[in-house]
C-alpha cells in the first residue's frame, strides 16, 4: 500500500549539479585527455539542453582550454570563437573579454601577430571597463611582445611600461613576479635595440633582482638576465665585465644538473666571440668553445641556437683569414636564417658572403643585402602604421564604453530597487514561514490531543470489557457452575448409604457431570486470559501525521507499509514511540536537511518492526552530529523499546534512518 505527494519540480537544480560534476571530471588530472574532453562535451550538451547561455559559455571555455593544453590550437580557437559569438549575442561583457583573450592567445601561440594583436586589444578595452587590473597587465605584456617581434619598439616600450605600473600595485605572487621579470627583460632588449644601452642595463639589472625574489623559476630567469647584461656590456665594449659574467654562467652550469641544455652553447659562443672582438689571442680556446657550442646545438636540433653559433663562427674564421671555413658557416647561416625567418642574422650572413665572394657573385650578395635592408625598413614602417590602425579601431570601443557607463548607472539604480524588493520579499517569506511553523505546532498539538483521546477511549473500552467479563463470569460461576456443583454434591451424599449396581451407575453419571463442570471452569479460565479489545487503526493515524507535516513543510513524500504487520499485537507504548520518532524525524528534515522529498516505510524483518525514514537533502557527518537534540530524542525512544537505530548519511546525497523494534515488546 502506497501514499504519494508531489511538490515543485527541482530538475533544473539537479541538472546544474550534474554539469558541475562533469566539469570537475573534465579537469581531473588523473583522467586522460579524451576522457576529460568527453566529460566537458557532456556538460556542454546538458547546458545546451537547459538553455542557460552563461553555462554554455563556461563549457565552451572549458573545452577550448582542454584543446590548448593538448596543443590542438585549431580546435582551441574554434571553441574560443563560439564563446565569443555567444557572449556578443547576450551582451555579456565578461564573456566577451575572456573569449577575445582566448582567441588572441590562439593566434599568439601560432605567431599570427596581426589577429592576436586585434583580439588582445579588444579584450583589453573590455577588461579595462571591468577594472580587471590583472588581466589588463597580462594583455599589455602580450601586446608589447608582439610589437617587439614586429619591430615596433616604441609601441612595445610604451605597453611594457604600462604593464609594469600595473604589476607594481598587484600582489607579489610567483606568477606576477615572473611576468614582472619578463617585462623588465623585454624593456632591456627594446632599449638596446633603440640604442639606449645604459637604460638597457638598468632594466636587465632590475630583472635580475626580480628573479632573485622568485622561488620556482627564479634560477633560469636569473641566468638569462646575467647573459643579457653581459651582452649589453659587450655592446658598450666593456669586454672585461662581459667576459666575467659569461664565465660565471659557465661556472654555474657545473653546479646545476638541470641547467638548460640549449642555453649553454649560447654562453660558450658569446664568451668566445667576446674574446675575439676584444682582441684576445687564445684562438685555440676560442675555436674550441665555438666548435663545442656548434656541436651541442646541432645535436639538440635547435636551429635558433645553431644559427647564432654559425654566424659568429663564420665571422671568427673570416677574421682568422680562413675563407673556406668562413664560407662554410656563412652558407649554413644563410640557409637556416631563411628557414627560420631570422632577417637580422640573414643580413649578417649576406654581408659576410658578399665579402667572401668576388666579382658578380659578391655584387649580387651586396644587392641582396641592400634590398633586404630596405624591405625590412618598409616593413617596420608599415607595422607601426598597422598597429596604429588597430589602435584606432579599438578606440571606437571607448565610445561604446561611455554608453555602457550610462547603462551601468541605470543598472546600479535598478539593482538597488531590486535589492529592496528582494529584502521585502524576504521579510514576507520569512513571516509566512513563521506562520506555517505556528500552524504546524497547532496541528501537532491537535494530533497529540487526538492520540491522547484515542488512548483514553481505548482504556475505557478495556475497562468496560473487563467489567463486563467480571459480571459474566460471576453469573456463570454462580448460576451455572456453583449450582451444578451443589446439586451433584447432594446427589453423591445421598448415595453414600446405597450399594449395588444402580448406585455404582449413578456415581459414574455424577463423576461424568463433574468432568463437564471441569471443562466449563477451564473455558472460563481461558476466557479470562483473552484480550477482547482490538487495536485501533494505527496506520491511518500515521498516514494522517505524515500527510499533514509534509504539507506544512512543502515536501513530497512516499509512504509504504506492509500488510503482514498485525498492529493489534503491538503494544501502545511501541506505537506511541514510533509515532513520535516519525514526527521528530520529519521535523529534523525540515529544519536541517533542505530536502525536497522523503520516503517512510514499515515492514516486518526477522521478528522485528523495521521503520525507514529517508530524505534527499544535503546530508550530514553522522560522527559529528550525534549530539543534536533531535537525534538524541530518537535514540532515547529506540532504547526505551530495546531497539536499534542506524544513521546513514553523505554530504549532498541525503540521509537514511533505519530503526529495528522487537515485534512484541
Amino acid at each position: 500500500m502506497s501514499f504519494k505527494s508531489y511538490g515543485q519540480e527541482t530538475s533544473r537544480r539537479t541538472d546544474f549539479d550534474k554539469i558541475q560534476d562533469l566539469r570537475a571530471q573534465s579537469n581531473k588530472s588523473s583522467n586522460k585527455f579524451q576522457e576529460k574532453l568527453n566529460f566537458a562535451k557532456q556538460a556542454l550538451e546538458l547546458s545546451t539542453k537547459i538553455g542557460v547561455d552563461s553555462s554554455i559559455i563556461s563549457d565552451y571555455k572549458n573545452i577550448s582550454l582542454l584543446y590548448l593544453y593538448d596543443g590542438r590550437y585549431e580546435n582551441y580557437r574554434k571553441y574560443a570563437h563560439k564563446g565569443l559569438s555567444l557572449g556578443k549575442k547576450i551582451k555579456d561583457t565578461l564573456a566577451m573579454a575572456s573569449a577575445h583573450f582566448n582567441v588572441g592567445q590562439s593566434h599568439y601561440i601560432e605567431f599570427r601577430n596581426d589577429s592576436a594583436y586585434y583580439h588582445f586589444s579588444k579584450s583589453f578595452e573590455l577588461y579595462d571597463y571591468l577594472q580587471d587590473q590583472n588581466r589588463k597587465a597580462k594583455i599589455l605584456l602580450n601586446l608589447a611582445d608582439i610589437q617587439d617581434t614586429e619591430q615596433d619598439y616604441i609601441g612595445s616600450e610604451t605597453n611594457a611600461i604600462k604593464a609594469l605600473k600595473l604589476y607594481e600595485i598587484l600582489p607579489k605572487t610567483e606568477v606576477n613576479l615572473d611576468r614582472t621579470w619578463m617585462l623588465n627583460n623585454l624593456l632591456g632588449i627594446v632599449s638596446m635595440k633603440l640604442g639606449f644601452n645604459e637604460k638597457s642595463l638598468e632594466y636587465h639589472t632590475e630583472a635580475q633582482n626580480v628573479a632573485e625574489d622568485m622561488r620556482q623559476e627564479g634560477f633560469y630567469n636569473k641566468v638569462f638576465s646575467i647573459n643579457n647584461i653581459a651582452f649589453v656590456y659587450r655592446k658598450q665594449k666593456d669586454y672585461d665585465k662581459s667576459l666575467e659574467l659569461y664565465q660565471s654562467l659557465v661556472d654555474i652550469r657545473e653546479d646545476y644538473d638541470d641547467y638548460d641544455p640549449t642555453f649553454y652553447p649560447l654562453v660558450l659562443e658569446n664568451m668566445a666571440y667576446t674574446k675575439l672582438i676584444a682582441g684576445h689571442t687564445d684562438y685555440e680556446a676560442m675555436e674550441r668553445n665555438f666548435k663545442e657550442a656548434y656541436r651541442i646545438s646541432d645535436s639538440l636540433d635547435d636551429p635558433i641556437t645553431k644559427i647564432a653559433v654559425s654566424i659568429d663562427l663564420s665571422k671568427y674564421y673570416f677574421q682568422r683569414h680562413q675563407p673556406d671555413s668562413s664560407l662554410k658557416y656563412a652558407n649554413i647561416t644563410y640557409d637556416l636564417a631563411k628557414e627560420t625567418s631570422s632577417n637580422e642574422i640573414l643580413l649578417d650572413a649576406i654581408k659576410v658572403l658578399s665579402k667572401l665572394k668576388s666579382g658578380e657573385e659578391g655584387k649580387a650578395y651586396l644587392e641582396e643585402h641592400i634590398a633586404l635592408s630596405d624591405s625590412l625598413l618598409n616593413v617596420e614602417r608599415n607595422v607601426r602604421n598597422k598597429f596604429a590602425r588597430i589602435e584606432f579601431e579599438t578606440d571606437k570601443i571607448e565610445e561604446e564604453n561611455e554608453r555602457m557607463t550610462v547603462q551601468r548607472k541605470w543598472l546600479l539604480i535598478v539593482s538597488v530597487v531590486l535589492l529592496l524588493t528582494l529584502f521585502l520579499l524576504y521579510i514576507i517569506i520569512t513571516q509566512r514561514n513563521k506562520n506555517r511553523e505556528l500552524q504546524f505546532e497547532k496541528d501537532q498539538q491537535k494530533v497529540n490531543e487526538e492520540i491522547y483521546n484515542l488512548m483514553l477511549t481505548q482504556q475505557d473500552k478495556v475497562d468496560e470489557a473487563r467489567a463486563y467479563e467480571k459480571k459474566r463470569i460471576s453469573q456463570e460461576m454462580h448460576d451455572g457452575v456453583l449450582g451444578r456443583l451443589f446439586g451433584t454434591r447432594l446427589s453423591l451424599d445421598s448415595l453414600n448409604f446405597s450399594e449395588g449396581k444402580d448406585a455404582m451407575m449413578s456415581r459414574a453419571n455424577y463423576i461424568s457431570e463433574l468432568k463437564t463442570i471441569e471443562e466449563d471452569i477451564r473455558k472460563i479460565s481461558h476466557d479470562l486470559n483473552t484480550d477482547f479489545v482490538s487495536g485501533s487503526n494505527f496506520m491511518a493515524i500515521v498516514s494522517e501525521l505524515i500527510n499533514k507535516q509534509t504539507k506544512a513543510y512543502q515536501l513530497k513524500y512516499h509512504f509504504d507499509y506492509a500488510d503482514d504487520l498485525s498492529w493489534e499485537e503491538v503494544s501502545n507504548k511501541t506505537k506511541i514511540n514510533l509515532y513520535r520518532i516519525i514526527q521528530e524525524g520529519l521535523q529534523n528534515i525540515y529544519k536541517h536537511a533542505e530536502a525536497n522529498e522523503v520516503e517512510i516505510g514499515f515492514k516486518e524483518k526477522n521478528g522485528h518492526i523495521c521503520l525507514t525514514i529517508s530524505d534527499d537533502g544535503k546530508g550530514f557527518d553522522v560522527h559529528k552530529s550525534k549530539k543534536g537534540i533531535g537525534l538524541k530524542n530518537i535514540n532515547n525512544r529506540v532504547s526505551e523499546l530495546d531497539g536499534q537505530v542506524t544513521f546513514d548519511s553523505q554530504k549532498k546525497k541525503g540521509t537514511t534512518v533505519r530503526i529495528l523494534i522487537p515485534y512484541k515488546n
